[in-house]
Parts: C-alpha cells; sequence; structure tokens
C-alpha cells in the first residue's frame, strides 16, 4: 500500500520499525533506541541511549524532497552555522561516511531518506505569554539569515523548494489545492479566489528583486527556536527554500493570524528585523500580503495532510477563518 493512502497508525508502525532498524547505519554507543515526538511532512524521533546520548533522527516522507535537496539542506545549515550568522544544529555521518542514510523497510513501498541531527539543548519560547520578546529576536534572526542567504555562494546545482505563486496557486502546488481542503463551501472559495486574484496581482508588482528574494527558512516559528543560557538556535530547515523574505514573518504567524496580539508581534518582529538588516516602509507595508499567501498555503497544506493530528484538529474552522481574514484583506488593498 502506498504510504500516501495508509493509515496513520499503520504508516507509524512501519516507520517506527524502520526508525529503529536504521540505528545501526551510525556509531551509537549501546543500548539506542527512538522514541516518536513528532509527525507532520515527516516523522522525528528521538535517539536516546542509557548512558544519556541524545539525537534526533529524521526520517523522511516519500516524494518530498530528493537526496539531493537534502544535501542542499544541510549544506546551508552548516554554513550558516561555521559563519556564526546563525547557530544551527549539527548531524551525524553514519559508518559510510554520508550525512544522508537511506533504508527501507517490509510495509512501505518505498525507501526512506534519513538524517539524524544532534540534539540541541534548550526550549522553545513560551506561546501562551508575552510574545513580543520573542518575535523581536525572531526578526533579528530572519534577518542574519536573509543577510546570509544574499552573501552566500551556494553549491551547484542547488535543489530546494520554492515557494513563490506557482507552487502554492499553480497548477501542480507543493502542498495541494487550497480549493480542495475541508470546509471550503461556496461562500468560502468566492472570498479566496478573490483573495488569490489579490495576491497574485500585488506580488507581481512587487517582483523578485535581489533584496527581497531569496533563500529563506520557510518556517520560522518561535516553535522552531531553542534558547538556553548559551543562546539562540534555529532548527527545522526542512521547508526551507526560495521564496519572499517576508515570507519568513507570514510562516512566524502560522495558525495564529487571527490573533488579536499581530499587530504588536508585527511590530516586534520588525524593530528586531531592522537592528539587523534595512527593511524600506515600501517592503514592509506589504507583509499582510505575504500572510495571506502563506494561510492559503497552509489551507492547502490541512487538506492534503487531513491524515496526520494537527490537521484534523485545525479543519473544521481553520476555512472559514481564512475567508474572514481574506475580507479583511480585500477590504484593505483590493
Amino acid at each position: 500500500m502506498d504510504a500516501s493512502t495508509m493509515p496513520l497508525q499503520q504508516l507509524l508502525g512501519h516507520l517506527d520499525r524502520l526508525a529503529n532498524a536504521s540505528l545501526r547505519l551510525w556509531d551509537l554507543p549501546p543500548g539506542a533506541a527512538t522514541r516518536l515526538i513528532n509527525v507532520s511532512e515527516n516523522a522525528t524521533y528521538l535517539v536516546e541511549t542509557p548512558g544519556g546520548f541524545r539525537a534526533v533522527l529524521r526520517v523522511h516522507r516519500e516524494n518530498y524532497h530528493s537526496r539531493r535537496a537534502i544535501e542542499c539542506e544541510l549544506a546551508w545549515i552548516d554554513a550558516l552555522d561555521r559563519s556564526g550568522a546563525v547557530p544551527a544544529p549539527g548531524h551525524f555521518a553514519g559508518r559510510d561516511g554520508q550525512a544522508i542514510q537511506t533504508a527501507g523497510i517490509e510495509g512501505l513501498a518505498e525507501p526512506r531518506h534519513m538524517v539524524l541531527f544532534c540534539f540541541v539543548e534548550g526550549q522553545a519560547p513560551n506561546e501562551t505569554g508575552d510574545l513580543a520578546p520573542g518575535f523581536e529576536e525572531l526578526g533579528g534572526i530572519a534577518a542574519r539569515t536573509h543577510l546570509h542567504s544574499i552573501g552566500w555562494a551556494r553549491p551547484e546545482p542547488f535543489e530546494r523548494l520554492v515557494w513563490d505563486m506557482d507552487q502554492i496557486f499553480g497548477p501542480a502546488p507543493t502542498w495541494g489545492n487550497w480549493r480542495d481542503a475541508p470546509q471550503v463551501d461556496a461562500p468560502v472559495r468566492a472570498v479566496l479566489e478573490r483573495v488569490e486574484q489579490t495576491v497574485r496581482t500585488r506580488l507581481e508588482a512587487f517582483g523578485r528583486g535581489p533584496g527581497r528574494y531569496g533563500l529563506i527558512h520557510a518556517d520560522m516559528r518561535l516553535a522552531n527556536l531553542l534558547t538556553d543560557a548559551r543562546g539562540t538556535r534555529l532548527i527545522d530547515f526542512d521547508d526551507s527554500g526560495f521564496g519572499w523574505f517576508l515570507y519568513d514573518f507570514a510562516a512566524a504567524i502560522s495558525f495564529i493570524e487571527d490573533d488579536p496580539r499581530i499587530p504588536d508581534l508585527k511590530a516586534a518582529w520588525l524593530r528586531g528585523y531592522r537592528r539587523v538588516r534595512p527593511l524600506p516602509e515600501a517592503d514592509a507595508s506589504e507583509i499582510d500580503t505575504f500572510v495571506m499567501l502563506r494561510r492559503m498555503a497552509l489551507l492547502a497544506w490541512i487538506g492534503s495532510h487531513i491524515e496526520a493530528p494537527e490537521p484534523q484538529a485545525l479543519a473544521p474552522c481553520f476555512a472559514a477563518t481564512t475567508a474572514a481574514l481574506g475580507q479583511d484583506y480585500l477590504d484593505q488593498f483590493a
């Protein structure tokens, strides 16, 4: 059975067996075992040993990234960390010296790529309290990431995802068509068709100048920051690819775009960003367009990942809230 049609619990059973069986591909301390900690695009496992060793194993979703795309992700993570611009997690080479290991198991139609990352100490910022300080720090991290992106000589060929209008709204979108998401009824669709057209028009005018578009993290949420006494590290570059730099703010407010604190969080993010990199007001004034671009991508993501717990929990109200946000956006820009 193809993994895309397999019931989630059945799939996770196979992935659990694959993760544990594949630990032999790395030179790990005795007694290593895995524990699932997250399932989304990929299945992510904490690897632990009785002696206290810890690492994080990512088992990649089939047909999402090629081996070369994963190599390019790791190259950027390494370059960011070496430059000192943004501390990022390292990874372990396998027994064969390769960063990416590939293995299969009975029950899965295709082998899976896997990467074993170094465990990063720290806690994500508390998302229930005052988020402004965290967003101000996040803005500075985004700016340093973007400056590195602009100046970095990428290894060729360089292959990563693209987060542009074609890959979100086009005929073969990366996360699927937002129209196929749950609860997209006729009234919701009517609003969002107008939103899509307005976003397209504004972003075509905004353009892809080198100061506006490049290699981005694309999932730079507080949940992907880990902080301890030594500082803050940025993790989870799995969605990194080419897109508009301001998409990183939109990603930062994923799933909370209707929170009444968003104007304050936007102001805090911009303060942090502008301390590191200039951002013209003409660019900043278009942030809401990127918020709608991201929100509609997330609506499509819910529809194409509905087998997972998080999309299932979000699905009942997400389309209607997206349409309400979209109407506010149209009232401002259309």
